[in-house]
């Protein structure tokens, strides 16, 4: 508040309202494990928001949610590359002993139970086709 910085306020704002909304949600505190998948929720909902406005060529809009967008993934895990996400499914799929496109239901159950906070699930489902077609 005294850096004058709005899209941090608005963002660390939202931020704690879910948070908040999770533990009344729950009755209890909530794990990390809940409050990073909360996290990439807010994210994800950004990323689609900008995705929106561009279309509609509201890039004031989506400058507004892609400033919001930086302060949530500074709390976020680092997330996996393309090429890391490949390593981890490939092992996925060979312990599975997946061969085609009828096993990718169990390949990516594990895999995004193992890469949840870490890769998006439209990355971890695009590679899983790749590399079972």
């Amino acid at each position: 508040m005294k850096a004058k910085d709005q899209a941090a306020l608005r963002a660390l704002r939202g931020i704690k309202s879910a948070l908040l909304l999770l533990k009344t949600e729950a009755g209890k505190d909530p794990s990390e494990a809940d409050e990073i998948a909360a996290l990439v929720k807010m994210a994800k909902q950004r990323r689609d928001s900008i995705s929106i406005f561009q279309e509609q060529n509201r890039s004031d809009l989506a400058e507004k949610e892609q400033e919001e967008l930086e302060v949530i993934e500074r709390f976020l895990p680092k997330q996996l590359s393309v090429e890391e996400v490949e390593s981890h499914v490939a092992q996925i799929i060979s312990q599975v002993g997946a061969t085609s496109m009828k096993d990718m239901g169990k390949v990516m159950g594990m895999a995004t139970g193992k890469l949840k906070g870490q890769a998006d699930g439209k990355v971890i489902a695009d590679v899983v086709k790749r590399l079972l077609s």
